[in-house]
């Protein structure tokens, strides 16, 4: 099996992506950015067995020398840190640029100097901003609408030139929203399950009429392992995406009627995007990962919505100090 090495591991897709890698054989080092409590992230909550067969790289993916060393040995590079909160993005542009743009530059300058086997970079359905046209698919034109998804639009170029500039076997991956178990508060539907779990008489939102296309995690993973395991995927970018769409006022609905049905939805000024950054329609197109390998999604918007739901009941801890928000 190959040596697998994940960027980011300590975190929400990072973190379930590891302990799948890990349940299916494969060697694999997880590359969690040092902290001076040597926290793993959610990595410190696997299981003993995970544990045992994982092994730990602290570091920072803006370090360029921690970078090789982390890659070395490696065959394939599941490349997911980053700096992911947009409305942070709005005051720390230089965080970004240093940890998205940067930090994948060094990923793929190691794997061509390492000749690494396989590289995946983690896109995000944001680089297409609001739909031109849906469904969208790879060919959608990149808006940035935020300095967050300008940086991943540099990455994924960054990306796509090491592929056609020196035939690095790089794929780059492109998740439309998703959501489950482990995901941070700042993503809207752990917001409304938590409040909605507080038995707040209002939800708190921004804008409810946005829509967004939603891949339960363990979706979201399986789409990454079916790419990984096609050489078909070389060169490409990809979607992962349900091919469903709903609005934010609609999901919250559907969130509350399963927690607290007499919940009040208030729209918050303080929580809306600037006008020209909010990205108001995303439905991506799954068929060109279709057509490159045998993923289909197993988890409709439901039973997602149920299990992410009963996880954070039992996972309340975590997320105390925070149910304010």
């Amino acid at each position: 099996m190959e040596k697998v090495l994940v960027t980011g591991a300590g975190g929400f897709i990072g973190s379930q992506l590891t302990e799948e890698l890990v349940k299916e054989g494969y060697n694999v080092r997880a590359f969690v950015r040092y902290n001076f409590k040597g926290s793993l992230g959610w990595l410190d909550y696997s299981n003993e067995q995970i544990k045992n067969n994982l092994e730990i790289f602290q570091g920072d993916i803006r370090d360029q020398n921690r970078v090789l060393d982390a890659m070395d040995g490696v065959d394939w590079v599941f490349h997911l840190a980053a700096l992911i909160a947009i409305p942070y993005s709005y005051v720390s542009q230089d965080s970004y640029v240093d940890t998205n743009i940067k930090g994948t530059l060094n990923v793929l300058q190691a794997a061509k100097r390492l000749q690494t086997k396989r590289v995946f970079v983690t896109s995000t359905s944001e680089v297409y901003g609001t739909a031109c046209y849906v469904p969208i698919d790879e060919n959608h034109p990149l808006k940035g609408q935020s300095p967050y998804s300008a940086t991943k639009i540099g990455a994924d170029k960054l990306a796509q030139s090491f592929y056609t500039s020196f035939s690095l076997p790089v794929t780059v991956i492109r998740p439309f929203n998703t959501y489950g178990p482990r995901q941070s508060l700042r993503a809207v539907i752990p917001s409304i399950i938590v409040q909605a779990l507080s038995f707040n008489a209002q939800i708190k939102l921004g804008s409810l009429l946005p829509t967004r296309d939603l891949n339960f995690v363990e979706d979201t993973i399986g789409g990454f392992l079916k790419i990984a395991k096609s050489e078909e995927t070389i060169g490409e970018e990809i979607n992962i995406a349900s091919g469903q769409e709903i609005s934010v006022g609609d999901l919250a609905r559907e969130i509350i009627n399963q927690i607290n049905p007499k919940a009040e939805i208030v729209c918050e000024t303080s929580r809306l995007r600037p006008e020209k950054s909010e990205v108001n329609r995303l439905l991506g197109s799954n068929e060109k990962i279709f057509n490159l390998t045998d993923w289909r999604p197993k988890f409709s918007l439901r039973t997602g919505i149920n299990k992410t739901i009963e996880w954070f009941k039992e996972n309340a801890v975590f997320y105390t100090s925070e149910y304010s928000l």
